[in-house]
């Protein structure tokens, strides 16, 4: 699989989240999304495509099977870094929402996963 940017990362994430809450996804979704442009947008999709991240049919962007495993990933870490943030450091949820956007693409993998286990045994 090819790799993946910082902002393709961001794409194939908003993807993921427009898709689970209207059920299918269009570039006027993601540019809307994302506070971006549609020619953005459109130069994201070609990359992301060609890449094998997502398809494109008749305008409905969905996402590959290493697309969709990509956009899981980064949307968990974002998920627990928010939660480290809001639950242990109790920052604001709109200032946690933010942060973790930037943290998700810097963090490394090691520091994520003992974030990752230090979260889910503070659950227990």
């Amino acid at each position: 699989m090819n790799s993946i940017h910082e902002s393709g990362e961001d794409y194939i994430e908003a993807i993921l989240r427009i898709k689970e809450r209207k059920g299918s996804v269009r570039a006027v979704d993601i540019a809307e999304n994302l506070g971006v442009t549609k020619p953005s947008v459109s130069r994201a999709v070609k990359l992301l495509s060609a890449k094998g991240f997502i398809d494109v049919c008749a305008g409905n962007i969905t996402l590959t099977e290493a697309g969709q495993k990509s956009a899981e990933a980064v949307f968990e870490r974002h998920k627990i870094i928010r939660q480290f943030f809001t639950d242990i450091l109790s920052v604001s949820d709109e200032v946690a929402e933010a942060d973790a956007c930037r943290v998700e693409h810097a963090i490394s993998e090691e520091t994520y996963l003992k974030l990752k286990e230090f979260i889910k045994n503070r659950a227990c």
